[in-house]
């Protein structure tokens, strides 16, 4: 009773204030068992060998893989934050629509990781060109430089299939 002797009324339950977030993943491990679970661990793994032989190669052309650097490690840290919102069981405490988030997460990242493959690819497509460093004519890449671009462009381009393939599945989801 207040002090008029009216009765309080009980505070508002929120769970009733609130609507249910919108996902159709699960939460928790059963998300590592669905194909975009897969995916998300997949690029995670070869986002993380991109940057890692970028970084390897020691960045010959930092104007061109610079970027590439930025979008892998970028991209990779993302994921893994994605993964462990899904994996914690987050998503069901947030009031999203996690199924656009999904969406519009995959489209950005696809985009930036086929631009960075394209500069990755252009990076190693240098290699015969011949440069004046210290009055001798020297290759661009050596060729341990352009074995390991080689490779970063390879699994640049298995990265960006990745998150295609992510792209796909969470526009089925948000658009049934």
């Amino acid at each position: 009773m207040s002090a008029g002797g009216a009765p309080v009324p009980p505070p508002p339950n929120p769970a009733m204030s609130f609507p249910a977030p919108r996902v159709t993943l699960p939460a928790g491990p059963d998300i590592l068992r669905t194909y975009s679970g897969a995916f998300v661990c997949l690029e995670i793994v070869f986002g993380g060998l991109v940057w890692i032989l970028v970084a390897s190669s020691n960045v010959p052309l930092p104007l061109l893989q610079g970027w590439v650097m930025f979008v892998s490690v970028t991209a990779f840290v993302c994921s893994l934050l994605f993964l462990g919102v899904f994996l914690s069981g987050v998503v069901t405490q947030i009031n999203a629509n996690w199924n656009f988030l999904d969406f519009a997460y995959h489209f950005t990242v696809f985009v930036f990781y086929f631009g960075a493959f394209l500069l990755e690819a252009a990076t190693t497509s240098l290699h015969d060109l011949r440069c004046n460093r210290t009055m001798t004519v020297q290759p661009l890449l050596s060729d341990n430089q352009y074995n390991i671009n080689v490779a970063a462009t390879i699994f640049a381009f298995v990265t960006t299939a990745c998150y295609g393939c992510s792209l796909g599945l969470a526009l089925r989801r948000w658009r049934p």
